[in-house]
């Protein structure tokens, strides 16, 4: 379930009720009178289903509150009340499988913005697999991987494909393309300064390195896991399942190869840079198309829910023909 708390015009606020009480799915309805004071208006408070959201959230967007007043949206963590379990029987489909437009838009917004905070993680992730890289350790390649930042734009990317929201496509190419250009140049100057320590040498790099040379010779299985990667990690954000969103950091190889690049263009090595940013274009390009398509394929499939639940619902009003 999700709470709902809006700010709503006075004169608005008949619509607003009579539209929450029409909505499958919602329950818990509270109207408090004058309360709000910056915007003016009332406050209405109600819970719905998950899975009954998105269209009453794009019903009160249409009523002009993003405007004029306010809809806050909080995940609901535990509910007893039988009111809750009947909303959440009557709405559609179930609340794992639906796609909330509005919050996944605003997610994505946040964490492809180009920021200090963004480039900072990018970068130092990059720099930890640098060192994986040329210690041929796979633990440090893991936790880059962990730390890197990069699907946030990524799902940027393909949200904004999906809603066609040019401004967000734009952000969020901005800071995949920005984001991976520093932290490749501070990771040159990582490894360089490395190098004068005695700590990174051009052996180290051109020996044999069993755990981490499928980082610079991308093959067919590189794009299935990208895709893969892109399909988890789409479904771990539409469904609030953010957990999954760690395993999907670390099954692709963005950020290892960007250092593995890095280090290679530090020592001249240019067949092995080549080879690593083949590897990390490749990822990008799978990541995005398996991202897209996933969004598309949901956004069709509860679509088709919501004209059966339509038509049941008119079937039902209608009663039997005779």
């Amino acid at each position: 379930m999700l709470h709902l708390r809006m700010i709503v015009p006075a004169d608005r606020t008949g619509q607003v009720v009579s539209l929450l009480e029409k909505t499958v799915g919602t329950t818990h309805l509270a109207v408090l009178p004058g309360a709000a004071r910056d915007p003016e208006g009332d406050v209405v408070l109600c819970d719905v289903a998950r899975e009954a959201a998105d269209e009453l959230l794009g019903e009160l967007s249409r009523l002009g509150l993003e405007e004029d007043g306010c809809v806050a949206v909080e995940d609901i963590a535990l509910t007893l009340s039988k009111r809750a379990d009947k909303a959440e029987e009557e709405a559609p489909g179930e609340g794992a499988d639906a796609v909330l437009w509005e919050h996944l838009t605003d997610a994505t917004h946040e964490e492809s913005t180009l920021s200090v905070t963004y480039l900072a993680f990018l970068s130092v992730a990059t720099m930890i697999a640098a060192c994986g890289v040329v210690l041929d350790n796979a633990i440090l390649i893991v936790g880059a991987m962990a730390v890197g930042p990069e699907f946030g734009p990524l799902a940027g990317i393909c949200t904004a494909l999906v809603q066609r929201a040019p401004r967000l496509a734009a952000r969020s190419l901005i800071a995949l393309l920005v984001g991976f250009a520093a932290a490749m140049v501070l990771t040159v100057g990582f490894s360089l300064i490395m190098d004068v320590f005695g700590l990174f040498t051009e052996a180290k790099l051109e020996r044999p390195r069993p755990n981490t040379d499928f980082i610079w010779n991308p093959d067919p299985f590189s794009f299935v896991v990208a895709v893969l990667a892109g399909i988890a990690g789409t479904l771990s954000l539409t469904s609030a399942k953010s957990g999954a969103l760690v395993g999907v950091a670390i099954s692709v190889t963005t950020v290892p190869a960007a250092a593995n690049a890095a280090v290679a263009v530090s020592y001249h090595d240019y067949a092995k840079a080549w080879g690593s940013s083949e590897q990390l274009l490749l990822n990008l390009v799978g990541i995005i198309t398996a991202g897209t398509l996933t969004l598309l394929t949901q956004k069709y499939l509860w679509a088709k829910q919501r004209e059966r639940t339509l038509r049941a619902s008119e079937a039902g009003r209608l009663g039997p023909a005779g």
